[in-house]
């Protein structure tokens, strides 16, 4: 079962947040806390929107998709921006990452968004022959920048 994301959702979309960052190898970068989740997702302004992905026989929560709306400059409209998808080992091979692109491509059409958009790293073999399969190919003509801590810091410091 997939669904909207709650209030009630907020540990457990921290604790998969914090499962795929040990997965990624970058727990020590995983710095968000439940309460900054809870803001983002259901404070005054939204930023973030999420689904979970539950077990049907168990109800325990299994997985989930954590997304933002991009726009393109051009094409003109809004896009899904996919943050992060995980689905826990144990579920892994039931439907529940598909059902959640799903979701999400299904949000794309019914809102005229032309773009469900996300990384991956590149040693992540298996993520990328199931993004694969469902038709999703890889934009290795750009290459992704970030600036964050110090260098963020840094430049944001600047005056002109």
């Amino acid at each position: 079962m997939i669904r909207t994301a709650t209030p009630a959702d907020v540990p457990d979309l921290h604790a998969l947040i914090r499962e795929l960052a040990e997965y990624e190898k970058a727990v020590e970068e995983a710095r968000a806390t439940p309460g900054q989740l809870h803001e983002a997702l259901f404070g005054e302004h939204p930023a973030v929107h999420a689904h979970v992905a539950v077990d049907d026989r168990s109800g325990e929560t299994v997985g989930c998709a954590l997304w933002f709306l991009n726009f393109s400059t051009w094409r003109g409209v809004h896009g899904i921006y996919l943050e992060d998808l995980y689905v826990r080992p144990t579920a892994r091979g039931a439907g529940h990452g598909k059902a959640l692109l799903t979701e999400l491509a299904r949000l794309c059409v019914a809102r005229g968004y032309q773009r469900l958009e996300w990384s991956v790293l590149n040693w992540n073999t298996p993520s990328i022959a199931f993004y694969e399969s469902l038709g999703a190919r890889p934009q290795d003509e750009w290459t992704v920048y970030r600036l964050t801590d110090e260098s963020l810091t840094a430049l944001g410091g600047e005056r002109r």
